[in-house]
């Protein structure tokens, strides 16, 4: 895809999404066969509700209708939130995964799986799970320090609201 239709693409994508009171998180154009592939990847702090992407897609299709934006070919629009596994690349993202466990990849070299306990403008304070009966420690991650970064899914997890009862 080209800086410009990338561009073109956002400007006409991203007030529709905000409207929405949704965050644009990726834009993607590829091909499928003889068709384009416009993916549009859209999150927010509660999440992204399937209402919301059909809405979502709805209003941003009758926009591209409007417009040449995806040339003359046949296209196919995905509107979709990111997964629970998606990178975490901006700060938002880490605010969002608090309380969750994530693996970190450091700039020191070495990986770390610990859950993330706050967020501020320079770091993570992070829980590292304890092995083999030992207590959790704490341990500051500084944003400067993490090479890349992913929620880690738990299937054993109880929720807060089971925490709570």
């Amino acid at each position: 895809m080209s800086t410009t239709q990338s561009d073109r693409l956002r400007g006409l994508v991203e007030p529709l999404v905000a409207a929405k009171d949704l965050d644009l998180e990726e834009i993607e154009v590829s091909r499928a066969g003889r068709r384009g592939l416009l993916r549009i990847v859209v999150d927010s702090d509660e999440g992204v509700e399937l209402d919301a992407c059909a809405e979502l897609s709805r209003a941003i299709s009758e926009k591209l209708d409007e417009t040449d934006a995806m040339g003359e070919g046949e296209y196919v629009l995905e509107v979709s939130s990111p997964g629970a596994d998606r990178p975490l690349t901006e700060h938002r993202h880490y605010v969002r995964a608090t309380g969750r466990l994530a693996k970190l990849q450091l700039a020191e070299g070495g990986e770390l799986v610990a859950r993330i306990l706050a967020v501020d403008e320079d770091g993570l304070d992070m829980e590292v799970p304890g092995v083999k009966g030992r207590k959790p420690t704490a341990r500051r991650v500084a944003f400067a320090d993490i090479v890349k970064a992913r929620v880690e899914i738990e299937f054993n997890r109880k929720d807060k609201k089971e925490e709570e009862a």
